[in-house]
């Protein structure tokens, strides 16, 4: 989408401090090609989507969510303390929306995650489908992946199968889902399959330790490479 302008949104670009920017502040302003203030008429679609009584308790529920993750927030004047961790969040929201059945989408490399996820969730008082990622034993092969292009050369590997792991929570009637450190793109294939709304707790980082922001808090040290155009 691009403004009336023709400008394509960058809000990562945006040079304006954030107690400037009107996307925070009503009294803000923003650079050429600001999606706050250059799309206009279009904004009335989205307001009408917020209308429909779902979206609207969702979006609700999630802002409060928001705020219930800082604590003294009574105290003038107010220093950020977040105080939850994100599985504590996950538990949260799921409660304030009346939830009782969670599907866990997981990587199978990361099982034992799952099993404390799982455990975690359960002692919180929902019920948890799980459903692991080489779900149904699917060779790659299948899909047209040469036997140069697996993990394990020369031995047979069973596909991600993101859809079929969607299609188990669908027919379960799950309520939410949590994807746990599915692959990139297979992650993408589960969001379109998956009829119930989907979270993350965690994404996969082989290299990291799945904490993949500790590339861009070291790109002017350990990492200045990623920077070029090429990665590989």
């Amino acid at each position: 989408m691009t403004t009336s302008s023709g400008r394509r949104a960058s809000c990562a670009d945006c040079p304006l401090p954030a107690d400037r920017r009107i996307c925070r502040m009503p009294e803000g302003t923003g650079p050429k090609g600001c999606p706050s203030i250059g799309f206009g008429d279009r904004y009335k679609q989205v307001e009408s989507i917020y209308t429909r009584p779902e979206v609207r308790e969702y979006a609700r529920q999630a802002s409060i969510q928001e705020a219930a993750c800082y604590a003294g927030r009574e105290v003038v004047p107010y220093v950020k303390r977040p105080v939850k961790p994100r599985i504590q969040e996950i538990v949260e929201f799921a409660h304030r929306m009346g939830y009782e059945r969670l599907g866990l989408a997981f990587c199978s490399g990361l099982h034992e995650e799952a099993r404390l996820a799982t455990e975690v969730f359960r002692a919180q008082g929902f019920d948890v489908v799980s459903v692991v990622c080489k779900v149904g034993g699917v060779p790659k092969k299948s899909i047209g992946v040469r036997d140069d292009e697996k993990i394990n050369i020369g031995s047979p590997e069973a596909m991600c199968n993101p859809v079929g792991q969607a299609m188990v929570l669908n027919e379960a009637g799950t309520d939410f889902n949590v994807v746990l450190g599915l692959c990139v793109g297979h992650d993408a294939l589960f969001f379109k399959f998956s009829e119930a709304l989907t979270t993350v707790l965690a994404v996969k980082d082989r290299l990291l330790g799945h904490n993949p922001l500790a590339i861009l808090y070291t790109l002017d040290s350990y990492h200045p490479w990623m920077r070029k155009s090429s990665t590989t």
